[in-house]
C-alpha cells in the first residue's frame, strides 16, 4: 500500500472518517475507490450528520486557489474526491496518491443502489425542473425512495421556502445539482437547517441521467480525456474553463511539486 502524506495539522477540520486525506495542491482528498466512498457515505449517514461531501477537478481547485473562504469550506468537509482525472494525476506527481477518479455520475447512481439497498429517503435539488423531474422518475424507478425534489433556480428572497421544503421532507441525503462555488456557500449558510445527514453536491449530473448530455467513451474516461468531449458538447461555456482554468492548475501543481522537490533537498 503507498504511504501517503496527511494535510498539514490544523488545516482539516472534517471528520477523519475511514481514511485520513491527503493533500493536493493544499486541499485534502480522500484517497478512496468508488466503492469505499460508498461505505463511507453509508458510514456518514449512520453518524446522523450533517455531512457535507464535495468533489474536486481543476477548475475547482483553482476557485478555491483564488477564494479562501472556498478553500475553508472544502476543508471542513466529510467526504472529499477526486472528480478529475488531473486531480489523480497530480496527487501522484506530490506523492500523495488518490487511488482512482470518482466521477460524480458514478457516486450519484452508487448511491441510488445503496439508497435502495438501506432505505435512505433522497431529496433531489438543482438543475431545470423538467430535468430534476425525469431525473425524479429515474430514481424512483432505481427502487429509491424520493421524497422531494425541487429546481435550481431561485433567487435570496426565496431560500428559506427552499430550506423549509428540504427540512419538511426529512431526507437522508441530499443531492444538490448547482454550480460551484454557489452550491458550497448556500450549504455554509444552510447546511443545519436542512436536517439531512448527507449533502452530496452533483454538479451536472441530473442532466447525465435524465439524458440531456452524455458523457464520454469509457476510453476516453480511462484515458483523462472526458474533458474534451464536454468541450465539444458545450463549447462556448466550457473554453475558457479548460483552456485557462487547465492551464492554471498545472501552473499550481507545477508550484507544489517544486514546494516539495525543494523540502526534500533541504532535508538530504
Amino acid at each position: 500500500m503507498c504511504a501517503t502524506r496527511p494535510v498539514d495539522e490544523g488545516v482539516w477540520t472534517g471528520p477523519t472518517g475511514p481514511a485520513r486525506p491527503v493533500s493536493v495542491c493544499g486541499l485534502p482528498v480522500h484517497p478512496l475507490t468508488l466503492r469505499e466512498s460508498v461505505a463511507a457515505a453509508e458510514a456518514l449517514i449512520a453518524d446522523g450528520g450533517p455531512h457535507q461531501h464535495v468533489v474536486l477537478n481543476a477548475a475547482k481547485v483553482v476557485q478555491a486557489h483564488d477564494d479562501p473562504e472556498l478553500a475553508r469550506i472544502i476543508r471542513s468537509c466529510s467526504l472529499v474526491n477526486a472528480d478529475g482525472q488531473a486531480v489523480v494525476w497530480a496527487s501522484r506527481l506530490l506523492k500523495t496518491p488518490v487511488p482512482e477518479r470518482v466521477a460524480g455520475i458514478d457516486f450519484i447512481l452508487a448511491l441510488w443502489r445503496s439508497a435502495a439497498r438501506n432505505g435512505y429517503r433522497v431529496y433531489l435539488l438543482g438543475a431545470e425542473a423538467a430535468v430534476v423531474e425525469e431525473t425524479a422518475r429515474i430514481a424512483t424507478g432505481h427502487g429509491v425512495e424520493v421524497v422531494g425534489h425541487r429546481d435550481g433556480y431561485w433567487d435570496e428572497g426565496k431560500e428559506p421556502q427552499v430550506v423549509a421544503g428540504v427540512r419538511e421532507a426529512r431526507p437522508d441525503i441530499l443531492f444538490l445539482a448547482v454550480p460551484s462555488p454557489r452550491k458550497e456557500y448556500f450549504l455554509a449558510r444552510r447546511q443545519k437547517e436542512l436536517g439531512c445527514a448527507l449533502v452530496v453536491g452533483v454538479g451536472g449530473s441530473f442532466d447525465v441521467v435524465a439524458g440531456l448530455r452524455s458523457r464520454a467513451p469509457r476510453w476516453m474516461q480511462r484515458t483523462g480525456l472526458e474533458w474534451f468531449h464536454r468541450l465539444a458538447q458545450e463549447p462556448r461555456r466550457m473554453f475558457l474553463r479548460y483552456a485557462v482554468g487547465n492551464t492554471r492548475f498545472v501552473a499550481l501543481t507545477a508550484v507544489h511539486w517544486a514546494r516539495l522537490r525543494t523540502g526534500r533537498s533541504r532535508d538530504a
